[in-house]
């Protein structure tokens, strides 16, 4: 067992959680129940974890317990927190593999305690429980929940980790394998998709779901029930037979779909959970603490904690913003176009803001369409109980449309959502500006196009942000905030807190060429095209990057963005760096052909080439290898990274992963870009340097 001097030493800065045994006197019970509670003395916004000291904490409090001789011994945390998992925080200064085999015992030593106590344990999970967290409630004996719980989940294999204190050896053999997989691997890779309340009891997470207001007092008097043996909670038969291996043929179609092997956590994953079918304690967990060991002195996972941090701190904050004092109230709002994005904004500007928001288009019958659009929506929502009757009338009443953009007049924040020209955007602003009052702001949704240059025209330009938004805007927290030339702090910062009432996150960038994630996929979609035209076979060059676990391949990203947007934008960054973004001939017969995917599946799931695509794309003869397919388009995006902070898009390298990691969905494991790009020397090779500091996404020197 780790002892406190090793702890202390290990993350010196640790913001530690306490445990604190007290003995509760219960109905029914002749002696009382010996009740820990675990808190870091802060409130629910900084939530407690598990670091090397904190581990010391809770094994004392039980050493305590038991010497109190009590009925049960119960675990719980502070207000609408159990515990959130491990402490991350201080991993990046660990470099000493006996420290990493340290911290991964430790877990281990006190949770199975737990387990193995001859007086009955219980968690009393009264609020979000994570990670560790979780492992913890999983190594008490039987499990209550609060019916409030926002956040249950085992996140690990999203960072590239997987659940390492006895997740993957106690959930499996608790709840079957089948369902072990969806919390552990499928929901994880899913954005770390939480378990609702009823769906943990359902599942059999926990035995007990109970109501909020007197949780405590509820879990105590059925723990009272468990010890006098009045009840008994139900625990399912486990097939360890077809059923797990259909569990686990589950789990390697959804790691190799979703990483391409490029997880070492997600692949663990599935080996751990193979292995609980069969392993006692000791050998599942000696399993756990030594592929953790290993992979806390790995690069990838210290690219995933970069990438936990940059989501988590620099999001919250970004580099740049003007002082928040300076942004103006909202209280209406303004969308030019009726379409389908211009929709969804309309649904999340009223959703986050319940302000009046009103939408704008060329005729009725597409203002109808969008204004009923955002209103069936929100009655899919109340109908599905994410929102009362009550609040979807209200929303329902805020949104409205007009053929007249008059009714802009009193908006404070208009934004347009029309077609990717020029011409029609700066059409637009003009008219806009006829309306709204001197001080309203108005944002662009450009994917690509000059925001000062829709400005120039204008009485006031430096009201004119970039807003750009990703597809799907529900999904995807990204937002671009772009400042023009004659941008103001005020437009600025008003820009910046509508983004965080609309609950995205926000970077700053420069009014440059397709921003930050356009730019970098077209660069990097186009050496990938340019393989293909060239002689590459469409199969080789589409999987070129799986070594990359990217969430999608290369054509397969074509197909969701639209080949005529992507080929719009391709020709906008064409005219603007002729000698690095190249226009395929090749994908302009494509558009012109009206086709919108080059595969086609069969009834089978078989992927082939849409035979007319074969027919259009004209190949030369001189074919790649994936390697060099994959070389070449990592050079790309390495010499664009560059460019780009050298030109002042962002702020800094950070900027670019976190773009990357919330506007394309791009996994933490490869922290954004650029520390894979270090790690596996193109950096170095292409620009001479690395683009972050040694430590930086990376195992430290010893």
């Amino acid at each position: 067992m780790i002892t406190a001097e090793q702890a202390a030493q290990a993350f010196p800065d640790e913001v530690v959680t306490r445990a604190v045994t007290r003995l509760v006197p219960v109905p029914g019970l002749e002696a009382p129940v010996a009740l820990i509670t675990i808190d870091n003395g802060h409130d629910h916004t900084r939530p407690s974890t598990f670091g090397p000291q904190s581990l010391v904490s809770p094994n004392t409090a039980l050493d305590e317990a038991v010497a109190a001789g009590p009925a049960a011994i119960a675990v719980t945390g502070k207000p609408f927190v159990f515990a959130v998992g491990a402490d991350l925080s201080g991993i990046e200064q660990v470099s000493e593999p006996g420290l990493a085999r340290l911290i991964a015992q430790a877990g281990h030593d006190v949770f199975r305690r737990f387990t193995e106590s001859p007086i009955p344990t219980f968690a009393f999970v009264n609020g979000a429980a994570m990670g560790g967290g979780l492992e913890l409630a999983l190594s008490c004996h039987y499990r209550t929940l609060s019916d409030n719980t926002a956040a249950l989940s085992f996140p690990e294999v999203f960072l590239g980790l997987f659940p390492g204190w006895g997740g993957t050896q106690l959930l499996p053999n608790l709840i079957g394998p089948d369902a072990a997989v969806t919390v552990v691997l499928e929901n994880a890779l899913n954005q770390n998709k939480m378990l609702k309340p009823a769906q943990a009891a359902k599942l059999g997470i926990v035995d007990e779901l109970l109501g909020s207001a007197d949780f405590l007092e509820q879990s105590l008097l059925w723990a009272a029930k468990v010890v006098r043996g009045e009840h008994s909670p139900a625990r399912p038969e486990i097939d360890r037979g077809e059923a797990w291996d259909a569990a686990l043929a589950r789990a390697h179609s959804l790691v190799d779909g979703r990483t391409k092997g490029a997880s070492a956590g997600a692949t663990k994953a599935v080996e751990l959970l193979e292995l609980a079918r069969t392993a006692d304690l000791d050998a599942g967990y000696a399993a756990e603490t030594d592929a953790l060991a290993d992979l806390l002195l790995s690069d990838p996972l210290r690219a995933g904690l970069y990438s936990f941090d940059l989501v988590n701190k620099r999001a919250k904050r970004p580099a740049g913003a003007p002082d928040r004092s300076l942004a103006r109230p909202v209280n209406k709002v303004g969308i030019v176009g009726a379409g389908l994005m211009a929709s969804q904004l309309a649904l999340l500007f009223v959703r986050r803001l319940k302000v009046p928001v009103v939408l704008t288009d060329i005729d009725q019958q597409r203002v109808d369409k969008g204004v009923s659009f955002v209103h069936d929506e929100i009655g899919k929502l109340r109908d599905k109980s994410r929102i009362s009757p009550d609040e979807a009338n209200r929303l329902t009443a805020l949104v409205s449309g007009s053929l007249d953009k008059a009714a802009f007049a009193d908006a404070d924040f208009v934004i347009e959502a029309v077609f990717e020209e020029p011409g029609v955007k700066r059409t637009v602003f003009a008219e806009v500006e006829q309306h709204v009052g001197p001080e309203a702001i108005l944002a662009t949704n450009t994917s690509s196009l000059s925001v000062t240059a829709m400005a120039a025209e204008l009485r006031h330009p430096e009201r004119v942000v970039g807003f750009h938004f990703f597809n799907p805007v529900a999904v995807l927290p990204l937002l671009e905030i772009v400042r023009g030339e004659s941008t103001d702090d005020a437009a600025l910062a008003t820009a910046f807190a509508v983004a965080k009432q609309l609950k995205k996150s926000s970077v700053l960038v420069k009014d440059a060429p397709a921003f930050v994630v356009n730019r970098l996929l077209t660069r990097f979609l186009g050496e990938v095209l340019a393989a293909v035209d060239e002689g590459t076979p469409f199969e080789v060059a589409d999987s070129a990057l799986d070594p990359l676990g990217l969430p999608m391949s290369p054509l397969t990203l074509l197909q969701l963005v639209g080949p005529p947007v992507a080929l719009h934008v391709a020709e906008t960054m064409h005219d603007a760096f002729p000698d690095r973004f190249g226009v395929s001939e090749n994908l302009r017969r494509f558009v012109g052909a009206g086709k919108s995917a080059v595969w086609q599946w069969d009834s089978s799931g078989d992927q082939t080439v849409d035979p007319e695509v074969a027919a259009l794309w004209q190949q030369g003869d001189a074919p790649s290898t994936a390697e060099q397919v994959r070389e070449r388009a990592l050079a790309a995006l390495a010499e664009e990274v560059r460019i780009m902070l050298d030109e002042g898009v962002v702020a800094e390298a950070q900027d670019i992963d976190l773009c990357l990691i919330l506007g394309a969905g791009w996994p933490f494991w490869l922290g954004g870009i650029t520390p894979y790009l270090d790690r596996a020397g193109v950096s170095e090779a292409v620009n001479g340097k690395p683009f972050l500091a040694p430590g930086v996404a990376s195992v430290p020197a010893s």
